[in-house]
């Protein structure tokens, strides 16, 4: 009979299916949530390289009369209206994301908050998205929109760093002065992140033959992009050495990775800069800076550590979790 009354009422079905712990389907699908922000960031630079940004030229349809692309808007039109496809994958695996930690708000607000913030947040890009097409790809808003893929990107890399963490009170993993150098080397990152944007907006790759650019110095952008990355640079070398002191916690790992990123970044962007801005190179560089944040972003959550919980209080949090909802 209960098992009757389960098939009788799938919305229960489905609503005892959902975990009430962390587990393999909640890893899973935060991991999912990082790939699919860095995919549609790539789709989106696809667009803006092949200048397909106007290959749907209206929005949230592509004509003035078709939610998809005729066949007389040719390839332009199935770029851009595939980035589009993909901002409904990303909502999706949002969504999901938002489900896989419901029963579990309560006990873990902060997998809750971000997996909210990461659902709302696609639902703001493809706002964004319909303001850039409606403007005719502003430089400004085209960069915004770019930026905020970004966050986004950050936003779910610290949800895969949060499954991934007891819950709990957090303290300190490493000493005062590690904590300060990890937050100037991530200040002077956003620096070299801003100014790439600067940059690109007053290059030539617009989205489209007709868009308007920046009317800034594209040449004196690229010095004030480069300086901060060479300081970003020297700052992530000396993260790594002083990591070393705490290499039993996982911060001296990923300001490996960070610095590894960096390598990859600063060499695309040496080679783009004297090849002429090839559009595969700019694309590659697009989705470093990407990880570049991503790769920051896990070394800053990782400063700290969960306090270890004793094992009355341990017991206490695995009845919680355990007790039926």
């Amino acid at each position: 009979m209960p098992h009757e009354e389960q098939e009788s009422n799938p919305v229960k079905y489905f609503y005892d299916w959902l975990p009430r712990a962390v587990d393999g389907r909640v890893r899973f699908f935060a991991w999912l949530s990082l790939l699919t922000e860095l995919t549609i960031i790539v789709t989106g630079g696809a667009v803006r390289l092949t200048e397909s940004g106007l290959g749907c030229p209206t929005w949230p349809l592509c004509t003035a009369d078709s939610l998809v692309p005729t066949a007389e808007m040719g390839v332009h039109g199935a770029i851009e209206f595939s980035n589009r496809m993909m901002s409904g994958v990303v909502g999706i695996v949002a969504l999901a994301m938002v489900l896989l930690v419901w029963r579990m708000r309560t006990e873990r607000k902060d997998l809750f908050a971000l997996s909210t913030v990461l659902l709302i947040g696609v639902l703001a890009q493809a706002l964004v998205g319909g303001i850039t097409v409606w403007t005719g790809l502003n430089p400004f808003i085209v960069g915004f929109h770019y930026t905020a893929s970004l966050v986004m990107a950050c936003i779910a890399t610290a949800l895969i760093a949060r499954v991934y963490a007891a819950p709990g009170v957090r303290e300190p993993a490493v000493s005062r002065w590690f904590a300060i150098l990890a937050h100037v080397t991530t200040f002077v990152v956003a620096i070299t992140i801003a100014m790439g944007v600067l940059t690109t907006a007053s290059g030539p790759h617009s989205g489209d033959s007709d868009a308007a650019r920046t009317g800034f110095n594209a040449e004196l952008f690229e010095h004030l992009h480069a300086w901060p990355a060479y300081a970003t640079f020297a700052l992530t070398l000396a993260l790594v050495i002083a990591s070393m002191r705490f290499h039993a916690t996982p911060v001296h790992r990923y300001a490996m990775y960070l610095l590894a990123v960096e390598v990859l970044q600063i060499t695309v962007g040496l080679i783009q800069a004297n090849t002429g801005l090839p559009e595969i190179l700019v694309g590659a560089h697009m989705l470093l800076a990407a990880l570049l944040a991503s790769a920051m972003t896990a070394v800053v959550l990782n400063l700290t550590r969960t306090v270890p919980t004793s094992g009355a209080a341990a017991r206490v949090e695995a009845f919680a979790a355990a007790r039926p909802r």
